[in-house]
């Protein structure tokens, strides 16, 4: 099988894998070879790929799955290699995020503050060091 994960910067992976396991909006799923054709709308999470002994974890934050004929795609406006991810400002983000919650102003943005927390989680699990 073959995977892209793409942004609308870069491409992220382009890579031959042996599974890939990500997170939809109504849940988790995983890929192997000779899948059905498919198609689902991402959830902020992690994509987690599969190359042999070896590991690899991608935040992907919303966006689009599609396999046919073998081949994956992500299509995903933010997109990190777990290896990359900045684990203290990850954390400082989560935290920022948390005080803005613990907050009981009205004026606060209850939703955009529970994505950062996503964001922030899902950095921190791509990351290995949650």
């Amino acid at each position: 099988m073959h995977l892209k994960i793409i942004t609308s910067d870069k491409i992220v992976f382009d890579e031959n894998v042996d599974a890939i396991y990500t997170r939809g909006t109504d849940g988790e799923f995983g890929i192997l070879p000779n899948h059905v054709p498919l198609m689902s709308a991402l959830d902020i999470g992690v994509t987690k790929v599969v190359q042999g002994n070896d590991t690899k974890y991608f935040t992907t934050m919303g966006g689009v799955f599609q396999f046919k004929d073998g081949e994956g795609l992500i299509l995903t406006t933010t997109a990190e290699d777990g290896n990359n991810i900045d684990v203290a400002r990850a954390k400082a983000a989560m935290e920022r995020a948390k005080a803005l919650l613990d907050e009981h102003d009205a004026a606060i943005d209850a939703k955009r503050a529970e994505a950062a927390i996503a964001r922030a989680k899902a950095r921190l699990k791509a990351s290995l060091s949650e």
